[in-house]
């Protein structure tokens, strides 16, 4: 279920070439830990087998892409290169570095395989809402959102066999954190992801509709890790989810406008706003309401570690915040209020930003993405972005305002106080 691989499958079959796939391992991304890494390369464990089957090469190599893929395609005598899209800086940064250093007879094609619609083609600007974004993806939706043809075994065989895959060497070769552990509840790879869904359908489809916000309630679809790592296309989901729409309208509409809609807003806001990750990238009237109150006194005050370790006042934050930490995956509502306290009990914006940032994306399975800097998490809910001014208070300035008692009047919170607490 990848449009890249499919689209590169096509040109090989073509010119009757063999087919190559490589993935460029780099020993540190941003905030990522051994719990992303080890979950990212089990799903390439599943990749490699799966190539091994559709006689295709796959190679795993060592090192920022710039470093290593140039000379294998040299190496290999590679015809061309078909790539994946992020709208993310540093993966921007890699296809920039790539695209300098391939041989100048070597086409290059960039294919937006994770989303329905490709980013590019949904809107030719930054979107201002999810309102001025919508209407633009639904008119789309029927050229993009169709079944995939299938990847066939592949009738070229290369010249000489792949390597075989030191995994070993693999985990040696990372730089990152080895204390923030794997989590038990998310196997790695495609056939978990897809039994993910199938569970989510046939168990918790029919109350997302109405129980979503409700962490205590077993509602959510859970496939953000499987989404994040490219183990399950989102195009899949959703064309399993809309087959049960005759019977969960409301819960169907609902997933394809967080899945689709919300994702891709994402997606966008991050493509054609270079400061993505900055209170710089907020609008005018988010900036203006954000510095006029940022000498506001603060009610608590939080360093980096007391958030981490969720020992704030808050019973129902640090739950989140610990909920987090060991799972791997907060749930949606409580991201909102999560973040919202962050830039209550932080010195400045700023701080609240980063401190956010960071926390997202050193524990969630599904951190480093789009969703994570915009979505519901750090930019919406700290600086506003695609939301609206609210009534002015103190410190959120305009910025929407969450408290315990709104939670309370939602959920059981003592429920879920209860269940994550500190052990």
């Amino acid at each position: 279920d990848n449009w890249a691989f499919l689209y590169a499958q096509r040109l090989a079959l073509k010119q009757e070439l063999p087919l190559h796939v490589c993935f460029c391992l780099v020993p540190t991304f941003l905030e990522a830990t051994i719990r992303h890494y080890d979950f990212m390369l089990r799903g390439l464990r599943e990749v490699a087998e799966e190539c091994a089957e559709l006689n295709i090469s796959f190679h795993l190599l060592l090192g920022y892409a710039k470093d290593v893929l140039p000379a294998f395609v040299v190496e290999h005598g590679v015809g061309g290169l078909v790539t994946d899209f992020s709208p993310l800086r540093l993966p921007r940064q890699w296809v920039e570095d790539v695209r300098e250093r391939l041989p100048e007879d070597v086409p290059f094609a960039q294919v937006d395989a994770h989303n329905i619609v490709p980013c590019w083609v949904a809107s030719p600007k930054q979107e201002y809402s999810a309102r001025t974004i919508r209407g633009k993806i639904h008119a789309q939706l029927p050229e993009f959102l169709t079944e995939f043809p299938p990847i066939v075994r592949h009738p070229y065989s290369p010249s000489s066999p792949a390597e075989p895959i030191a995994w070993e060497a693999c985990y040696s070769s990372l730089q990152v954190d080895h204390t923030v552990k794997e989590v038990e509840w998310a196997t790695p790879g495609t056939a978990a992801g897809l039994a993910v869904l199938k569970s989510f359908i046939t168990e918790r489809l029919k109350s997302f509709g109405s129980h979503r916000n409700d962490p205590n309630k077993a509602a959510l679809s859970n496939l953000s890790p499987w989404f994040h790592f490219g183990q399950v296309s989102t195009q899949r989901a959703i064309l399993e989810v809309q087959k049960h729409r005759h019977k969960y309208k409301e819960s169907v509409d609902a997933f394809v406008e967080e899945a689709v809609v919300r994702r891709e807003l994402a997606e966008n806001f991050c493509y054609y706003n270079e400061n993505y990750d900055s209170v710089q990238g907020a609008y005018d009237w988010a900036k203006t309401t954000l510095k006029a109150h940022a000498k506001d006194k603060r009610p608590y005050l939080y360093s980096l570690q007391e958030l981490e370790q969720g020992t704030t006042h808050d019973p129902l934050w640090n739950a989140a915040q610990l909920q987090m930490v060991r799972e791997g995956k907060m749930h949606g509502f409580l991201r909102m209020y999560w973040a919202k306290k962050i830039l209550e009990w932080t010195r400045s914006p700023e701080e609240a930003l980063k401190f956010a940032i960071y926390l997202n994306d050193r524990y969630e399975l599904d951190g480093r993405d789009p969703n994570g800097y915009v979505g519901k998490r750090c930019l919406w809910s700290i600086c506003g972005i695609h939301d609206q001014g609210w009534a002015e208070r103190a410190v959120f300035g305009k910025i929407r305002y969450m408290n315990y008692a709104g939670c309370k009047r939602k959920f059981d919170v003592d429920q879920f106080e209860r269940r994550y607490a500190p052990t």
